[in-house]
């Protein structure tokens, strides 16, 4: 029997992770990890999740098959899934060596399962993989999604979990439109910003939130109106009247939060938090 001690690094798709230091002894025996690349998730978005297997015992393991359950949520009518595999993302690595593609057998379920695994003795391998979020996964505050991975074959049954939460920061995006779209010299002419925040918090003071513009052509004679309410220049925003570069003051704009119901199939709406600000002058 001897004690060993170590912790690894993981870079992969752009991510980079730390394991966490790990003591063991070497024993005849398997060991299954599951571990979640990403932090936190939003709606919509991948996460990378990488599954360690080690065979410490002096028999080689073969046909194992491993299956993630993609989040499944409760089963009274069908299965809701968190989860979906997104297609040929697997990778897998014998002993930190890349295999190639079609080296194991893909169903993607849900659930998704890998199989025609052989894992000499002494041996170790990784299994990376994304999946992408899907309209029943839990949102709001406190959300998390836990998927759960199976390691079978022959008399080897072992499981491992990796749960993620929701983001808890603010997720914005800014929609622009013009009126009129045609105008002629000394025309009037109005562009409306539609700020829309997806996630579980406000985008407040503290975020800065800044929004800034260069009109071309340049504008005069500015009107701005922040959800039909007047801005002041100086105080909330400022202009340049020879570049046409307009910019909001950071923190004037706040944009709530968003709010998240469930419909009667059990999948997740969201509802953004918005903001209108319109800016409107002479050409």
């Amino acid at each position: 029997m001897a004690v060993f001690q170590n912790q690894a690094s993981l870079r992969y798709r752009g991510f980079t992770t730390q394991s966490n230091i790990v003591t063991g002894e070497l024993t005849d025996s398997a060991a299954f990890a599951k571990t979640a690349v990403s932090q936190d998730y939003t709606p919509g978005e991948r996460i990378a999740y990488v599954l360690s297997l080690n065979n410490d015992g002096t028999e080689d393991m073969t046909g194992l098959t491993v299956t993630d359950d993609l989040g499944a949520g409760p089963a009274e009518k069908q299965p809701q899934y968190a989860l979906s595999y997104v297609e040929n993302s697997l990778l897998f690595y014998l002993n930190g060596v890349p295999q190639p593609a079609g080296a194991l057998t893909v169903n993607p379920g849900p659930p998704l399962t890998v199989s025609g695994l052989d894992l000499p003795a002494g041996a170790s391998a990784l299994l990376v993989y994304e999946a992408r979020v899907t309209p029943y996964a839990p949102l709001g505050e406190g959300a998390e999604i836990t998927n759960t991975a199976a390691l079978t074959g022959g008399a080897t049954v072992l499981t491992a979990a990796a749960t993620v939460p929701m983001s808890a920061d603010p997720a914005l995006t800014v929609a622009k439109s013009v009126e009129p779209a045609v105008v002629g010299e000394n025309g009037q002419i109005t562009y409306t910003f539609v700020l829309q925040n997806t996630g579980a918090a406000e985008a407040g003071a503290a975020d800065g939130v800044v929004l800034s513009d260069v009109f071309d052509p340049i504008l005069s004679d500015l009107t701005v109106l922040l959800n039909g309410e007047p801005l002041a220049e100086t105080a909330d925003y400022t202009y340049d009247a020879a570049s046409g570069a307009f910019e909001t003051v950071p923190g004037q704009i706040t944009v709530p939060a968003a709010t998240y119901a469930q419909n009667a199939e059990g999948a997740w709406v969201v509802t953004p938090g918005s903001v209108v600000l319109t800016v409107s002058g002479t050409v």
